[in-house]
């Protein structure tokens, strides 16, 4: 049910887009998937909540200091040291949507303890004090262990969306997360 004309105008336009690949007498192909761009953007999760006209909220579950794990190095050089952990529940119109669990260099952010993550987010806070340079994610589906379950209101056999950050402002690795939406 469609013009000639359009689906040669689609055609072409995905073909600049490098979504599709044309060989001259063979035919038109999908593209080999391409490796994702270097350019990172890192969205508050306030202001998408916002933007859809909702009114978001959010929980403090944990606020401290803790002594840095093998994990964490990266954050601390030295095992011992000590990294700021905190853990939210991110509320849209009430409804929670987002558990956030962050590892924060103390070193690079010392006044981490001292905001009140319930009037601004982490991720506004920290983009304010270190804007970020370059960060790493990975994104998965899982299922959340029982207690991100209870944060989320939640039945444990019910798929979730994680989100793996890591986000460097210049040389410094500030800030790791995990999101589970």
């Amino acid at each position: 049910g469609l013009s000639r004309m359009t689906i040669n105008r689609a055609i072409r336009e995905m073909t600049l887009e490098g979504l599709l690949v044309r060989t001259r007498g063979v035919g038109t192909f999908v593209a080999e998937h391409k490796n994702p761009s270097a350019l990172l953007e890192v969205r508050n999760i306030a202001d998408e909540i916002t933007e859809r006209g909702h009114t978001h909220s959010s929980t403090v579950l944990t606020l401290e200091e803790i002594p840095a794990t093998q994990a964490q190095r990266r954050l601390a050089p030295e095992l011992g040291e000590r990294v700021f952990h905190s853990v939210l529940v991110h509320y849209d119109d009430g409804l929670p949507i987002q558990r956030e669990e962050r590892y924060v260099n103390a070193a690079a952010i010392p006044d981490y303890l001292e905001q009140d993550f319930t009037s601004i987010t982490p991720n506004f806070y920290l983009g304010q004090c270190s804007p970020i340079t370059r960060g790493t994610h990975t994104v998965e589906a899982v299922l959340p262990t029982s207690s991100q379950a209870s944060d989320l209101q939640i039945n444990p056999t019910e798929p979730c969306l994680r989100l793996l950050r890591s986000t460097w402002s210049g040389d410094d690795l500030i800030s790791q997360v995990v999101l589970l939406h």
